[in-house]
């Protein structure tokens, strides 16, 4: 019979991987409590309207990328291709404007698109999303950038650098658009098929072209902060400022641009010199018009996401933590199997990593077994050791044996785990 495999451009994190995701995600909780965000969890599926609103039917993401399908009452459903338009349905759909007037809310899990399999890209990806409603100062911007810096940091990454744009707002932003699409009109014949489309439809999506030559013509075109107003312009120096006061190294890239209306002022990257050229490790940027764009009041917000695989992929490979186990019992016969069950319980009720054989096998069986589970001690208990009323504890690392009488055993095995634990970790 044929073996069904993974489906191509999925991964899966086995045993060995999953202490450094573990290590990734409690980083994440600890600073982000510190900064006073909250966790929410919301489903991997939403209706596909919400995601073509909320990205823009015009983007790749939608028009390409999305896992869309119908379900059985014949409406269209869509796996999470990003968690920005889910985090604010939950805040609009539960009212939390009413709780309090600023949000700070993260979430971590599992988004979907089905783009080219590539290093460090996946169709099934993680990412680590934060998002804050309600506050429209600057220092909030500068706050935010701080904390993925600070996170990043403490995940490990060293070689970072910040890149920082504004997008204007809705006073200056149009200007901006038009200066653009002047210059377009002239060279549209050299640009690829899908920046001529987007000229008509959504025009500051040239600057996200991948395409070489398009490059080079974009990046002779009008740039923002040349159109930015007043309140824009103070509204970035402020953030640059409070940044340098934060210590944050940063520099401005003028090419940086969001191409939806409903994002506004600051948007900011962080690289990773680890990656190469496909080097951006987080970003994210405000968004003042969004929540109310999808039905919710006019509340300001801003946000970022972080790409777990990349990472990973950017933090040095430390040497895999090897799975380990404080004790295995080697039961032999009968009655030390049922002694043993009991035993090998008991102890993991009270906090002690143990395992055992309930396949009545040999001692040099066992004693491999132990071995493989890299078990700290093994406890020889047989039917001659329950007549005689002590047992022998190995320890694995030393190969000293020592003999144990079998009352109060659990105890006192705990107190020997503990101490070596303890040994072990000092």
């Amino acid at each position: 019979m044929k073996k069904i495999t993974l489906i191509k451009g999925f991964k899966d994190i086995l045993p060995d991987d999953s202490p450094a995701w573990r290590r990734i995600e409690s980083i994440a909780r600890d600073v982000f409590a510190c900064f006073g965000f909250r966790e929410i969890r919301v489903p991997i599926m939403e209706k596909t309207e919400l995601f073509k609103r909320s990205i823009g039917e015009t983007t790749d993401i939608v028009e390409k990328e999305m896992y869309t399908f119908r379900d059985r009452d014949d409406e269209l459903l869509t796996l999470r291709p990003e968690a920005t338009a889910s985090v604010i349905r939950a805040y609009i759909e539960h009212n939390m404007l009413s709780e309090n007037p600023i949000a700070k809310l993260y979430t971590i899990g599992p988004m979907f698109r089905r783009e080219r399999p590539q290093k460090g890209r996946f169709r099934q990806f993680h990412q680590l999303d934060a998002e804050v409603f309600g506050d429209e100062q600057p220092q909030t911007d500068a706050e935010v950038i701080f904390m993925l810096f600070h996170f990043l940091h403490r995940a490990g990454l060293t070689q970072l650098a910040v890149e920082i744009n504004s997008l204007g707002c809705k006073a200056c932003r149009p200007k901006f658009s038009e200066a653009v699409v002047a210059y377009l009109k002239d060279v549209q014949n050299a640009l690829c098929p899908d920046c001529q489309r987007r000229m008509n439809t959504n025009p500051l999506r040239v600057f996200d072209c991948k395409v070489e030559n398009c490059g080079s013509i974009i990046a002779k075109a009008p740039q923002i902060l040349a159109y930015l107003c007043g309140s824009c312009q103070n509204h970035f120096t402020a953030v640059k400022s409070y940044l340098a006061d934060l210590k944050v190294p940063c520099s401005v890239n003028p090419m940086m641009v969001r191409g939806l209306d409903y994002y506004t002022r600051t948007a900011f990257e962080v690289k990773s010199g680890a990656l190469g050229a496909q080097n951006a490790v987080a970003g994210g940027g405000r968004y003042d018009g969004l929540v109310s764009f999808l039905g919710g009041p006019e509340v300001t917000g801003i946000g970022f996401a972080v790409g777990l695989e990349r990472l990973l992929a950017s933090l040095p490979q430390a040497e895999q933590a090897k799975y380990q186990t404080d004790i295995f019992i080697a039961a032999l016969g009968d009655r030390a199997q049922k002694t043993g069950f009991s035993l090998t319980n008991e102890l993991r009720r009270a906090g002690i990593s143990a395992e055992t054989d309930y396949g009545n096998k040999s001692l040099k069986s066992q004693m491999k077994r132990a071995d493989k589970l890299n078990s700290s001690f093994t406890l020889i208990l047989g039917d001659k050791e329950i007549d005689e009323k002590q047992a022998q504890l190995r320890n694995m690392k030393t190969k000293d044996q020592q003999a144990l009488s079998l009352d109060n055993l659990q105890e006192k095995l705990i107190s020997i785990i503990l101490n070596s634990n303890e040994c072990r970790d000092g």
